[in-house]
């Protein structure tokens, strides 16, 4: 591996005060915005969709103008960083692996970013690129930044639709992030696992993929990363023996109905 790229919200930035921010914006209560971005991760929709379910035809780039006018745009500190970003982009560029991150966001993001001085070669929003995930252009911006062939470079996002699918479609090599909602509810859907060549749970986890050849040879036996190891069905089989009759009807009917909402955003 070469180079590694990473998305940006719930990749290496939590969006609890993105969401908090907003809700703030509109006076609601935290919680309530926070429901509705899950019912809309659930339903595979965009998670924007949750401001404009409680302001119909609401404009939210108008309103991020506006939160910015009045003082209360965006703001990005090391708290907002999760633990493992710092540790896994050092070592990955201790190891001689280009790090790009590349993801969705505002220009004011990108500049918050970089003041962060992350130990990365590249740090670049889809407002600076003028395109956002999960349009083709975007990736192709990403293998031009990536000066690797697509065969050598890992994009590593915890989206599916925005990051994994996308990314695949260009010719890169995937890592699926189970972080964050979107992480988290879509990990295990079918499209997931056959997508994503790696499956992982933290970034500390990339740093075994780009060893030398033997030299990670006891963390490959541990099976720690990877689709091959993901896909066996370890946990999930447990659940299964443990859940019984519900697992045979209620679970086939939910899994079915996600299956259909997952690739309504394909």
């Amino acid at each position: 591996m070469e180079t590694i790229v990473l998305g940006i919200g719930e990749t290496l930035v939590r969006d609890d005060r993105r969401w908090s921010s907003w809700a703030d914006w509109l006076g609601v209560p935290p919680h309530t915005l926070s429901a509705l971005v899950g019912a809309a991760v659930a339903q595979g929709h965009d998670a924007a969709d949750a401001l404009r379910t409680l302001r119909p035809g609401m404009d939210v780039e108008a309103a991020y103008r506006a939160r910015s006018v009045a003082g209360r745009g965006e703001h990005l500190d090391e708290s907002d960083l999760y633990q493992d970003v710092r540790p896994a982009l050092g070592e990955l560029r201790a190891a001689g692996v280009r790090v790009v991150v590349a993801g969705n966001g505002s220009a004011r993001a990108g500049e918050l970013l970089r003041a962060l001085d992350l130990p990365a070669d590249l740090v670049v929003t889809s407002a600076e690129w003028g395109v956002r995930k999960p349009d083709p252009e975007f990736f192709a911006r990403v293998a031009e930044a990536a000066e690797a062939p697509p065969a050598a470079t890992l994009y590593v996002g915890d989206h599916p639709a925005d990051d994994l699918f996308p990314a695949a479609a260009a010719g890169l090599r995937t890592a699926h992030l189970r972080r964050g909602p979107y992480g988290h509810w879509w990990a295990d859907h079918p499209d997931v696992v056959e997508t994503a060549e790696f499956r992982i749970d933290a970034l500390t986890e990339l740093v075994a993929l780009v060893r030398p050849p033997g030299a990670g040879a006891e963390a490959a036996g541990a099976g720690a990363v990877g689709s091959d190891a993901e896909g066996t069905g370890g946990e999930g089989s447990g659940e299964e023996e443990a859940g019984g009759e519900e697992t045979d009807a209620a679970g086939a009917a939910r899994e079915g109905a996600r299956r259909g909402a997952l690739r309504s955003v394909r």
